[in-house]
């Protein structure tokens, strides 16, 4: 088992794709690892006896402190897991330390660049895609490139002058088709700089551009009756989509910076922090604030890139922030990030960010569950836009069929929960054919008219399970009975999950994952459910009335006996004497028999 101060965090961990750091007594990072499962991999450790496994069971008993970084996939699990092992080299990554390095795509600084793969990048003015976690996936994006856009791979140090003066010639090649003779003037610099620049859109993951394209390639040979070369694009292409043609994980363009990222609630932030060098995570950190003035995310930002910067240093050139910020020091560049490999790695912060916080949230949900309730209750609050907490709920929900046995439900939430003993029906009395309207006034007049009676506590919100013709209805008689006002009121409608208010022609949206949608869910649902089941029983009564009743010499006790042993009137008029008899009796059996005969003639 892991130990006390370690167990929150392992319970805490995502399922998700990342890696994970150990630290030892003195805050050094003793072993990285990566997962395709962080929790289940990271609580493996803790869980086995490693009897077998000497090396295993010394890293745990020296397991102080444990970080963790989720990323998108299990390669770029891989690719960062390789980089920080040679960034830190820790004491227990053994069988990592022999400086592997990955391959990238390399496209030369010449005037008729080469394009090919290569590993350990060098400052040379060359442009390097990559790296990739997978030899394969590198020479099937190299092959698309050469197939769609073909470029030399000779080492023919080619000038405009030399091209013109006709020293070169063509090699073979030029006539397999592999290249288009640049050399000896056979394809023109801006033709072959335009072929580059596709490579280019390729190699960053840019398909779009490309894919008219592929599709006018695959189109001609299809035309040509060439299907096997058509498809031969199209298994390329799939390829190519199916995997990442690059990580933000470890990227050479991107240089040193420092990544900021912050989720908040009305009282808590989580920051996640990531600084890169090199282009190369090298430190990821979570850090909780406690707000004290209602401070903005923008606010705590601020705050949090002060902090940071003192313990790590200052001398990154670049922030990446997910909110707009003010810095006092004009030399500090700050970017707020729309697209491109610095967006990629502002949501790669802003995930772990709301994966911290989601950690953190359920660690003190299990320690204190007052604190989540009272957090529910808040951000209910908030996002409804009333005035008071919600602990006491309301929902009415109309069912009828075919305008018959029409009845309206009403279900009751106490602190967020289904208080089932309150929940209560009315069969509508007033309301002749199918009209929801006034089925919706009459139940809500019944409703509170008896609690006010009863001088019983109202609740703080009365949801009515329809659009605004239902509210209005629900308002009306709130009116009548003098209480609207008094009780805050809205209306849910099906399809959309619009959140309709008096006097209010815009509905609401909320947040689809949002603890205050589940909850008006949850009671839409239970007052569906609580409603529907009440009136099959009543159109059950009122077709068991209606039927085996209007036989004379069934009562209600034979008829309830007919039905549960056949389960349904067919079935009855099918049955024999015999088997009727085995139920009802002889006499009672013929009666029936009799009576349905008699109706069919």
């Amino acid at each position: 088992m892991a130990p006390d101060e370690l167990k929150p965090i392992v319970l805490g961990l995502p399922t998700k794709p990342g890696v994970y750091k150990y630290f030892d007594s003195e805050h050094k990072i003793i072993y990285v690892g990566k997962a395709k499962n962080l929790k289940k991999r990271v609580s493996s450790y803790f869980t086995k006896n490693h009897y077998e496994d000497f090396k295993t069971k010394l890293l745990v008993s020296k397991i102080k402190k444990i970080e963790y970084t989720v990323v998108d996939t299990e390669m770029d699990a891989l690719l960062l897991e390789n980089s920080l092992i040679k960034e830190f080299q820790p004491k227990y990554n053994i069988n990592l330390k022999d400086d592997k390095s990955y391959p990238y795509i390399k496209i030369t600084n010449d005037i008729y660049p080469k394009v090919f793969p290569m590993r350990n990048p060098i400052k040379d003015g060359s442009e390097y895609f990559g790296p990739y976690a997978s030899v394969r996936i590198m020479h099937t994006v190299l092959e698309l490139c050469q197939k769609l856009y073909p470029t030399r791979n000779c080492n023919l140090k080619l000038t405009e002058k030399g091209i013109k003066d006709e020293k070169f010639q063509v090699c073979l090649e030029f006539h397999i088709g592999n290249c288009k003779g640049p050399c000896v003037n056979k394809q023109s610099t801006e033709s072959y700089r335009e072929s580059i620049q596709q490579i280019r859109h390729i190699l960053k993951g840019n398909l779009g551009q490309v894919k008219d394209h592929l599709k006018q390639l695959m189109s001609e040979h299809a035309a040509k009756l060439e299907f096997e070369e058509a498809h031969k694009f199209k298994e390329k292409l799939d390829l190519l989509q199916k995997y990442q043609s690059k990580s933000t994980i470890v990227s050479p363009t991107i240089g040193d910076l420092e990544v900021y990222s912050v989720s908040s609630t009305e009282k808590i932030a989580f920051v996640n922090f990531l600084r890169v060098s090199q282009g190369i995570i090298v430190i990821s950190r979570n850090l909780e604030i406690r707000k004290r003035l209602e401070e903005s995310d923008y606010e705590v930002l601020e705050h949090a890139i002060g902090r940071m910067r003192d313990q790590y240093g200052d001398e990154c050139p670049e922030i990446v922030v997910s909110h707009p910020i003010e810095w006092p020091d004009l030399r500090l560049k700050i970017t707020l990030p729309k697209l491109g490999d610095k967006r990629k790695l502002l949501e790669l912060s802003l995930k772990n960010a709301l994966l911290y916080r989601q950690e953190k949230l359920n660690q003190y949900d299990r320690l204190n569950p007052e604190l989540r309730l009272d957090r529910l209750m808040e951000q209910m609050k908030n996002d409804l836009r009333l005035t008071e907490e919600p602990r006491h709920i309301e929902c009415f929900d109309n069912s009828n069929f075919q305008g018959t046995y029409p009845v309206s439900a009403c279900v009751v939430f106490k602190n967020g929960k289904p208080a089932k003993q309150e929940y209560r029906h009315f069969n509508v009395k007033t309301v002749e054919g199918p009209n929801d309207f006034a089925t919706m006034y009459e139940a809500i007049t019944r409703r509170y008219s008896r609690l006010l009676n009863e001088n019983s506590l109202l609740p703080q919100l009365i949801v009515v399970d329809g659009g605004k013709g239902q509210l209005s209805s629900a308002v009306d008689a709130l009116k009548n009975l003098g209480i609207y006002g008094k009780v805050a009121i809205i209306g849910i409608a099906k399809r959309l999950e619009e959140l309709y208010y008096p006097n209010d022609p815009d509905p609401l949206y909320i947040d689809k994952k949002s603890e205050t949608l589940k909850v008006i869910q949850h009671m839409r649902d239970e007052a569906h459910r609580f409603g529907i089941t009440h009136h099959r029983q009543r159109r059950d009564k009122g077709t068991l009335r209606s039927t085996l009743t209007d036989i004379t010499g069934v009562g209600p006790t034979k008829a309830k006996q007919l039905l549960r042993e056949f389960k349904s009137i067919t079935r009855i008029k099918t049955a024999s004497v015999e088997t009727l008899a085995e139920v009802v009796g002889l006499s009672t059996a013929k009666t029936v028999v009799e009576y349905y005969q008699n109706k069919l003639d």
